[in-house]
């Protein structure tokens, strides 16, 4: 466990295997911390990699006064951890909010970043149909019990009936965060236009699940056609957090895809 101190904030982050191994660093989504890629980790330790994982800055360990908790700061304050850990190249998955990481910190140093995953996710990219639908996010999700806890949107609508205990852990997860909502708020801000990405090379893939309400799969179609080069994987059954509730497919697509890598 470790700390670096980066524009206002106290960055807790977790590094483990082998620092000569390829590293792998994931960024967590809203209802998620450092801790929410238990299912991830091991798994990955176990292919030979370097694996780290952090808070964003507000989040469970990761403290930040409120003026200076701004999604803006995600893509340097990942390239701080990177720095810190003496990695200078690392494969990246990204789950929902932490798109807004993954992908402006690809288009800024891609010589940092080897393949990029956006998991229900668009990155905080800004087409026409991301737009509308970002607009309407609370339109879906009312009546859910917001985005994380029983019922939230977090999750596939069906799953805490299938999966009680896992649900249950989630939302524990969860309650680690006492995020304010103005941070969720200024993700809508940080855009990045489609015009960015014109030399755009850095391999990625993007997952959808079918259930998600969040960001569903018609609008992760439009991200991924509109980054160059990008791949579009869907998960049948799921919903936002492909991650937490099929780990052992999204595990496996996530490894073949960055072992091309």
């Amino acid at each position: 466990m470790s700390r670096v101190e980066h524009a206002g904030a106290s960055l807790y982050y977790e590094s483990y295997g082998n620092p000569d191994d390829p590293a792998l660093v994931f960024a967590h989504g809203a209802g998620g911390n450092a801790a929410s890629w238990w299912q991830q980790v091991p798994f990955f330790l176990d292919r030979g990699l370097r694996v780290v994982v952090f808070d964003h800055r507000g989040f469970a360990r990761s403290a930040c006064a409120d003026e200076d908790l701004e999604v803006t700061h995600f893509p340097a304050d990942l390239l701080a951890i990177l720095d810190a850990e003496g990695i200078e190249r690392t494969a990246l998955v990204c789950q929902s909010m932490g798109g807004w990481t993954g992908l402006p910190a690809a288009i800024a140093h891609p010589e940092r970043i080897r393949c990029l995953v956006l998991c229900g996710t668009p990155g905080g990219l800004w087409t026409d149909v991301v737009r509308d639908s970002f607009s309407k996010i609370a339109e879906r999700v009312q009546g859910m019990g917001g985005i994380v806890g029983p019922g939230g949107a977090a999750l596939a609508d069906d799953y805490p009936s299938r999966e009680p205990r896992m649900a249950f852990l989630y939302e524990q997860i969860a309650n680690m965060n006492d995020v304010p909502p103005a941070l969720l708020a200024s993700m809508s801000a940080a855009k990045t236009e489609p015009a960015a990405l014109e030399n755009f090379g850095t391999p990625t893939l993007v997952l959808s699940g079918d259930k998600d309400v969040l960001f569903p799969p018609d609008v992760l179609e439009n991200v991924a056609n509109t980054i160059p080069g990008a791949l579009l994987e869907r998960f049948d059954g799921a919903g936002h957090s492909t991650y937490f509730e099929q780990p052992d497919r999204f595990n496996a697509v996530v490894a073949a895809f960055i072992d091309k890598y």
